[in-house]
């Protein structure tokens, strides 16, 4: 398997050498050079596999030049029922006929998250180790892929972590959980600005290849490839959960801000899973929703990006989109360049052309919106008709999956994190605080270790540059 940018420059990489780059030098993103299809046999096959040999099955799809038993060692290491806390690792609960929850969040960091980035960390000591080097990670965040990433690498060899994060724009228990860190490793930026921003300024350091080459410097953002990779898997465990037999067709209703979650269904779909839906759920933010229902992709700056209560999602320009644009503009890297390249910005987005609206339809695409009116009713009805706690953005999942569920076919919403994170949403619907883990007892009241720096780039890079040696 090789892997070419969706921005045209057909240089193929192997997976070992895209692991550790992020962008591709053209700017664009890195795809396989195609999708490797599964068999009704095949299916068959997996049904049964526990969590870390599926994951070693769908993996070794993609990854020919690590050592499969090196690989299953990575896996196996990585999914086990101490870190996840069940021998299904993703385990399915009904709520009512055919609509499930599929719990991603049972990891270190009560996020799903931790599903690719747990892998992640290993995979990168594993290649670092193999190579003799080191690697500056640098990412961006708006809640939850920063603490997945922190307690993915800490205190893993030749690995520092730069996390950029949106000043004040997450919850006090998600701050917390990365801002306690005390690790020489780990280094928190929280930026004047919003996520948006804070993507800016990765796209920005990532696009400067003599810096990212001089500094070394990695991406653990659902920009890379790996992590996506990961991701996929959740999809086959999930539908065989649902399902009992493999001529069945399922949907998936997933909360999306950066289009990284859902693209995973779209590489599943792509390789043969019987999906018939992929919901796109938003919130305020709905950029996405409306491109799925227009066409029409139009990128909102800082002032016109909502702060919400599902923070996470608070997020106008989806870095992982390019990733489908490019499959649905038949792997034009031409025209995927022309539309995602340096005059997006400047455009304000784009709008396809009428028979492009049309294929969207063929990949199985719908998407809805939910807003904060609706994910507090919703939290509020699912926990008094089935006792069950879900967080605000599980919540817009599962209210844009009622809304758009067909009674005959499986609908399954991917949980996102758990409630502790959000408390004051939870109170606010259930007059009650939600549990968490003993060991995350306390948390806000840790000290903090961060630094507030302004939106721009140029610092940022300096700050880089200054403390890329020195922990």
């Amino acid at each position: 398997m090789k892997y070419i940018s969706t921005r045209g420059d057909q240089t193929q990489r192997s997976f070992s050498e895209i692991l550790l780059e992020g962008l591709a030098p053209d700017g664009g993103l890195y795809m396989p050079d195609h999708y490797p299809k599964v068999s009704a046999f095949t299916l068959a096959r997996w049904r049964t596999l526990p969590y870390a040999e599926l994951a070693l099955e769908i993996l070794s799809m993609f990854i020919d030049d690590i050592p499969r038993d090196d690989l299953r060692t990575l896996v196996e290491k990585t999914y086990t029922r101490h870190t996840f806390g069940s021998d299904e690792i993703v385990p399915l609960r009904e709520l009512d006929d055919n609509l499930y929850i599929e719990a991603l969040s049972n990891g270190p960091t009560l996020a799903f998250k931790d599903m690719a980035m747990q892998l992640l960390g290993n995979l990168f000591e594993y290649e670092l180790a193999r190579r003799g080097e080191e690697l500056n990670i640098l990412g961006a965040t708006s809640g939850d892929t920063g603490s997945a990433a922190e307690y993915a690498m800490r205190g893993k060899q030749g690995v520092r972590v730069f996390m950029l994060s949106p000043q004040g724009r997450m919850s006090p228990f998600q701050q917390a959980q990365m801002f306690s860190l005390a690790d020489p490793n780990i280094h928190n930026i929280a930026i004047e600005g919003v996520f948006d921003d804070c993507q800016d300024i990765v796209k920005a350091a990532s696009n400067d290849l003599e810096f990212k080459r001089r500094h070394k410097i990695g991406t653990v953002n659902s920009i890379n490839w790996a992590r996506l990779l990961a991701q996929v898997v959740y999809y086959f465990a999930g539908y065989f959960q649902a399902t009992e037999s493999n001529d069945e067709k399922v949907a998936f209703a997933v909360p999306s801000g950066n289009f990284g979650n859902v693209c995973a269904g779209h590489v599943a779909r792509m390789m043969g899973l019987p999906i018939k839906h992929l919901v796109v759920a938003t919130n305020e933010n709905d950029v996405l929703d409306e491109f799925f229902r227009t066409g029409s992709y139009r990128v909102r700056g800082g002032a016109e990006t909502y702060e919400t209560s599902s923070p996470s999602m608070d997020i106008s320009k989806a870095s992982n989109f390019e990733r489908f644009v490019f499959d649905l503009l038949g792997r034009d890297g031409a025209r995927t360049a022309q539309l995602f390249g340096p005059g997006l910005a400047q455009q304000g987005g784009f709008a396809l052309a009428p028979d492009e609206v049309e294929r969207i339809r063929l990949f199985g695409f719908r998407s809805g919106k939910s807003t904060h009116a609706d994910r507090v009713a919703t939290i509020r009805a699912t926990w008094e008709q089935h006792q069950d706690m879900i967080d605000p953005h599980t919540a817009d999942g599962l209210k844009v999956a009622r809304s758009l569920r067909e009674v005959d076919v499986p609908m399954i919403v991917l949980e996102t994190a758990l409630p502790a994170k959000f408390a004051a949403t939870i109170e606010e619907a259930l007059g009650r605080q939600p549990t968490r883990p003993v060991t995350l007892e306390g948390i806000e009241a840790l000290p903090k270790r961060f630094t507030v720096m302004p939106a721009d780039a140029a610092q940022v890079k300096d700050y880089i540059a200054e403390h890329a040696s020195n922990s």
